[in-house]
């Protein structure tokens, strides 16, 4: 990501942080419009959540200037998830739906570059993302044939 995108992205999202927990919910609503299958992955109380998705975007945004301040927190939230049984395949899903909740809460400053610089971080994201899960697969794989090997 360039600089400009950075800032476009920062930007934009402090417009929508501006309004609190209906960022979370716009999206939630989204994700479920999209693939309603994955409300099965979040029981309980939604309003936790919520808090969750705002905070890690607030973090992921802020640092995007430097990427690798976070880069380890990215893969522990990734491998986090797929203990909730997230696949790389709800990645798409999960873009979409932020996508539409922002060109939704942005209006008319959701503009062409805008949209852009929000793929681009996105795709920057799940790139770190899935890569974690790959290498999390991998030692999984590995301790379980060592264990075979001693048993």
């Amino acid at each position: 990501m360039d600089a400009r995108q950075i800032a476009l992205v920062q930007q934009s999202f402090e417009q929508v942080a501006a309004l609190g927990e209906r960022l979370s919910e716009v999206f939630y609503a989204e994700l479920f419009i999209i693939d309603p299958s994955l409300r099965a992955m979040f029981d309980g109380d939604m309003r936790r959540q919520h808090m969750k998705f705002m905070m890690a975007l607030a973090l992921i945004v802020r640092t995007l200037r430097e990427p690798e301040k976070i880069t380890h927190t990215i893969e522990s939230l990734a491998i986090k998830h797929v203990g909730y049984g997230v696949r790389p395949k709800h990645y798409t899903p999960f873009g979409n739906a932020l996508l539409r909740t922002l060109k939704k809460l942005l209006g008319p400053d959701y503009t062409r570059d805008v949209a852009g610089a929000w793929e681009e971080s996105f795709r920057m994201l799940a790139r770190i993302m899935k890569q974690a899960e790959l290498y999390a697969a991998v030692d999984l794989r590995k301790a379980y044939h060592s264990a075979q090997l001693a048993g």
